[in-house]
């Protein structure tokens, strides 16, 4: 993983703007166009003029979402009728009891067309068999592609793969005979993913807005119960990164990207400890948004263990305002003074791509981030 001791380093956590023919990220039914290569060679030259250090391939291979496309790479997996009873995976529940009539009327994405949407994504699926991983295909003509874009420029690939713990959100065991064999049969097929990319010479991003939401899925969980759920769910993470070396693996954490109120997100205090455990060289976590940006002083008591970066969110998903260079400076030079300078990435809360209002916000938000991250570096190293 590229590290700087002169500047900080930007990056971002994911999913950029599509172009039409790939369609709704959300939308599994659209083929995988011819000219795929051509695209990601675009998005990726358009990351590096505007600045961006270490890039991604927007997550155009995916279809069917950020965590929903493996359902394409795995064996095992099918959609059928739910079982008398069935109560969906809610990772909005906490806040669904305490803000009724806001959900009732709203969406994902703070709309009510969102809210069809997420129905339609959201239909159950069950692992009815044993779990595989037959993605082979898929994931080299992605490694493929981004390696080609990234020929003759000075920046850093990395790619996002899902984590256990968030397939888990959408999918329902049939088959395994525990929650704890399911987990790490889950993890025992990604591991064939995280190898290839890491395989590769890319950097692999863990995706794992599990390890915060998960939270609010069940509001009788107290605090210590849901540590307990949480670890559950690193230690598979981990045992999927078996042999994969830390320095090519960064983590992502997120509380989910709706555009809900977040009252009910749990502290990063009470799992930051256990977010660290994951075997990673660099951590991303939300640090823009209203509900997290207090989460600077988390790192006031905890510490960077030595050989770590941290990679927080400067600029957010949650707002169609973009923000000021000079407000991304104050945020990165806040925990440059806490963390080490040489220590932090500026980073986005989460992907930006479907989730702001415009393609022309989400790139102006990335250009804001290079800005901040330029006048950032210049007060921290004297220039």
């Amino acid at each position: 993983m590229r590290r700087s001791t002169d500047r900080i380093l930007v990056s971002h956590a994911g999913t950029l703007p599509r172009p039409p023919e790939l369609g709704n990220a959300f939308d599994a039914s659209v083929g995988v166009p011819a000219n795929l290569a051509n695209l990601v060679q675009a998005v990726v030259r358009r990351q590096a003029e505007i600045g961006v250090d270490i890039v991604n391939d927007g997550e155009y291979g995916k279809r069917g979402g950020f965590s929903n496309y493996v359902r394409e790479r795995f064996s095992g997996i099918e959609r059928h009728g739910a079982p008398p009873g069935h109560q969906s995976h809610d990772v909005m529940a906490r806040d669904r009891r305490d803000f009724p009539g806001f959900h009732e009327n709203f969406g994902w994405f703070g709309t009510a067309a969102s809210a069809n949407a997420l129905t339609q994504v959201n239909q159950p699926e069950f692992c009815t068999g044993a779990i595989a991983y037959t993605g082979q295909a898929a994931i080299q003509r992605d490694i493929s592609n981004l390696q080609a874009a990234l020929q003759g420029l000075d920046v850093d690939g990395y790619y996002p793969a899902i984590t256990p713990g968030t397939i888990e959100h959408w999918l329902w065991n049939e088959h395994y005979p525990s929650e704890e064999a399911f987990l790490f049969a889950i993890a025992d097929a990604l591991h064939e993913e995280y190898k290839a990319i890491t395989d590769a010479g890319l950097v692999l991003q863990l995706d794992d807005p599990d390890l915060p939401d998960g939270w609010q899925m069940d509001p009788a969980m107290s605090v210590a119960d849901y540590r307990a759920y949480a670890q559950l769910r690193v230690e598979a993470l981990n045992q999927a990164l078996r042999d994969i070396p830390q320095e090519q693996i960064r983590l992502h954490v997120c509380w989910g990207s709706g555009h809900g109120p977040h009252k009910n997100d749990i502290d990063l205090r009470h799992i930051v400890d256990i977010v660290l455990s994951v075997k990673a060289e660099c951590y991303s976590v939300e640090a823009a948004n209203p509900r997290h940006e207090h989460d600077l002083h988390v790192w006031e008591e905890v510490k960077l263990p030595p050989g770590k970066s941290l990679m927080p969110g400067v600029v957010t998903h949650c707002t169609d305002i973009i923000e000021h260079p000079r407000l991304v400076a104050d945020r990165l030079i806040g925990y440059a003074k806490l963390v080490g300078r040489e220590n932090v990435i500026a980073g986005t809360d989460c992907g930006l791509g479907g989730r702001v209002g415009h393609p022309e916000i989400a790139w102006a938000k990335l250009e804001a981030m290079v800005e901040g991250a330029r006048l950032a570096s210049n007060e921290l190293w004297g220039r």
